[in-house]
């Protein structure tokens, strides 16, 4: 684990007399940045000491709630745990009204216990270690899809998409529309700018598969804990900047049932310590010649994909996103150049040539989904585990081993792996669990609209 120099604090400090407030933030187990807003007076003693934070902060619900059964809470008597800023993280948070710095802690491995087991940071840096020693450097880039909403629900109290600069509403999706992201032009020119001042390498924008959704491309990164981190740091800039223009952006699975979902697409392929791709050469062996470490690769993410469906996949709304056609997978499938498998190898030439995972849902936390995935990859490579034949045409018509499309199923699948506890480590699993079982019966114990809409007359 690398924490950064005292040194960038201080040139930053130099560079940026108007800022007065820091905000200082770790990720939780469901990806939701927290921490505390510092004065500049503060950042100097972070860099030389680290700063405590509650043992409680890695024990959340997403609502934010204590879960008791992590063991991180009154068991431990909410005990300070000591976090340090990550390289690189320390930055400017140019949507906001007064000049605000920006920066990312992580759980020092030993001064933070008891909670550093249960930093979601640390399970994805173990898993780049354990394949570093292999001679495998993984590649990665991160793909968020997102909603542009009001602020202000429609009369019924429902969400809905933004108006556009010419103050209509979009009604049809106009995929890949151009007067689309014309229309919404103030503010990517803000995102772009945020991102540009943050250091983040975000591309091509693309008007999504329905009414006021987004995409946005981050480049690949030969170092894959960067480019996680990137992934993370942009949707807090994404929503930052949203709320500076009166909007809402919505990183849900499924925020409407009749629009699509929105996705978090995850690019990998493996580099020699060089930087060359050692998939670059394996076009030809895809369609079934002898195992390659791509072919290898994919099979290990399929054997374990059932395992890991839960950091994936982590909330109830997000198997509302498994519906045919959609261009969300429904399956344990592969193929090259086809958008309705699992796991894509896209086309183009060969120095490029990586798998396009597909199953995550933007609501996602991007490490652990990042860890899961290339623990799959380090798993198919050492068992030399094959994905059998692509998949050529349409991947929903073809699929015979569905993914289950329920909370709880995905959530004991993941118990009961003794993979994820090689992996991630009973103490991890331990808080999790804890945290998802305590929401799953909160979220099935919660009566609402569609219960009165279905049964209040009829049963």
């Amino acid at each position: 684990m690398q924490f950064a120099d005292i040194q960038e604090a201080r040139d930053f400090l130099e560079q940026h007399p108007e800022v007065r407030l820091i905000e200082l933030f770790l990720i939780d187990a469901n990806g939701v940045p927290r921490g505390k807003l510092l004065h500049r007076e503060e950042l100097l003693a972070i860099y030389e000491n680290g700063r405590p934070l509650p043992s409680s902060i890695l024990a959340l619900t997403i609502n934010g709630e204590d879960v008791e059964d992590t063991g991180l809470v009154w068991e431990v008597a909410d005990a300070d745990c000591w976090t340090y800023p990550l390289p690189g993280s320390l930055c400017l948070q140019p949507w906001r009204a007064q000049p605000t710095g920006q920066l990312q802690v992580s759980m020092h491995p030993t001064q933070g216990l008891p909670a550093s087991p249960a930093d979601p940071r640390h399970a994805l840096v173990r898993v780049i270690d354990r394949l570093k020693a292999d001679g495998l450097h993984p590649v990665m880039a991160v793909e968020l899809e997102f909603y542009l909403l009001d602020q202000q629900r429609d009369a019924n109290g429902r969400p809905q998409p933004a108006r556009q600069m010419n103050g209509v509403r979009p009604q049809a999706p106009q995929v890949y529309g151009v007067a689309e992201l014309e229309q919404v032009q103030p503010f990517l020119d803000d995102l772009y700018a945020a991102c540009e001042t943050q250091g983040l390498p975000v591309r091509t924008a693309i008007s999504e598969y329905a009414p006021g959704q987004l995409e946005l491309t981050l480049e690949h990164r030969f170092d894959a804990l960067q480019a996680i981190d990137e992934g993370v740091r942009y949707k807090r800039l994404v929503k930052g900047v949203a709320n500076k223009h009166g909007l809402q952006a919505c990183f849900m699975a499924k925020p409407f049932g009749d629009q699509a979902g929105s996705g978090m697409h995850l690019h990998v392929s493996l580099a020699d310590e060089q930087g060359n791709n050692l998939y670059a050469s394996e076009l030809s062996d895809l369609e079934g010649g002898p195992g390659t470490l791509l072919r290898h690769s994919i099979g290990g993410m399929m054997s374990c994909l059932l395992d890991s469906l839960a950091l994936f996949c982590p909330n109830a709304n997000s198997f509302r996103r498994f519906q045919a056609n959609s261009y969300a997978p429904l399956a344990k499938s592969w193929g090259v150049n086809n958008r309705t498998v699992s796991f894509r190898v896209p086309g183009g030439p060969a120095k490029s040539r990586h798998i396009e995972h597909r199953i995550c849902g933007a609501d996602a936390n991007p490490y652990l989904a990042a860890a899961a995935i290339l623990a799959g990859i380090h798993e198919g490579i050492k068992q030399q585990l094959d994905p059998g034949a692509p998949i050529s045409g349409n991947g929903y018509a073809q699929a015979t081993e569905f993914l289950p499309t329920d909370w709880l199923t995905a959530l004991c699948a993941l118990e009961q792996s003794e993979w994820a506890k090689a992996q991630f480590g009973e103490e991890f699993l331990k808080v999790f669990l804890a945290i998802k079982h305590r929401e799953y019966r909160e979220f099935m114990g919660e009566v609402g609209e569609q219960d009165w809409r279905w049964y209040l007359t009829q049963a």
